[in-house]
């Protein structure tokens, strides 16, 4: 039996990640398969022009799975109905800028849109922030869009993560997949802290303590936290 399509809002649609991401989405990279899905695009008034160049690629690509596409400035229509919300879109982050210094920018971007998902999104719509920096967009979300319940709503520190584990198999000439349970706390920022506390590696005698395979301090407080 078929499925009824999901509704999946892509903000920041036009951009470079939005870009990447909206194709993957229509092909059932992210919710499966036999899922079909009618994809709501929203970006700035200025990036118009380029939102609707996304919207007539992916109608060319005829992806069996895309059963409609929304591509709009307005954020009340971008997200009527939807069930599943990838918040890509954020103010930039320039030269010389930290994450902590877009916050007050992003402040009224996801203010607004968490207003619009508040009226206008299926009552269990999940939610996931991309745009950084990520958890303080991901709060500011929570307190402007109630009914969405919290366990719906999450960030993306996804890269970081990576970095800590690619860091890790590097130093100990292990592959990154036999990493385990290494945490991001904090932002995505200059706050953060990579831990690797509980954090195991399989070996061939068995899963290992990464402190202990590492034998190096210095090296976790100091230079692993750099990078």
């Amino acid at each position: 039996m078929a499925k009824d399509p999901v509704r999946v809002l892509v903000t920041g649609a036009a951009g470079q990640i939005g870009y990447a991401l909206v194709p993957m989405i229509a092909r059932g990279i992210m919710l499966g398969s036999d899922q079909p899905v009618i994809l709501h695009m929203l970006d700035i008034p200025p990036a118009a022009e380029a939102l609707n160049g996304v919207k007539m690629e992916l109608v060319d690509a005829a992806f069996p799975l895309l059963k409609g596409v929304v591509a709009t400035t307005d954020v009340e229509e971008a997200c009527k109905g939807v069930n599943v919300a990838v918040m890509v879109g954020g103010f930039p982050r320039k030269e010389g800028m930290e994450r902590k210094d877009v916050m007050s920018k992003n402040v009224s971007i996801y203010k607004s849109q968490a207003s619009a998902l508040e009226k206008h999104a299926a009552a269990n719509c999940k939610v996931l922030v991309v745009a950084n920096p990520a958890n303080t967009n991901a709060l500011i979300l929570k307190e402007y869009a109630p009914s969405i319940p919290a366990k719906n709503i999450t960030c993306l520190t996804r890269l970081d993560h990576n970095r800590a584990l690619g860091q890790i198999s590097e130093k100990l000439n292990v592959q990154v997949s036999d990493v385990k349970n290494v945490i991001i706390w904090g932002n995505h920022s200059s706050t953060q802290y990579p831990d690797v506390t509980h954090a195991t590696v399989t070996t061939p005698a068995g899963e290992k303590s990464v402190p202990e395979l590492v034998k190096d301090d210095e090296w976790l407080k100091s230079g692993f936290i750099r990078v």
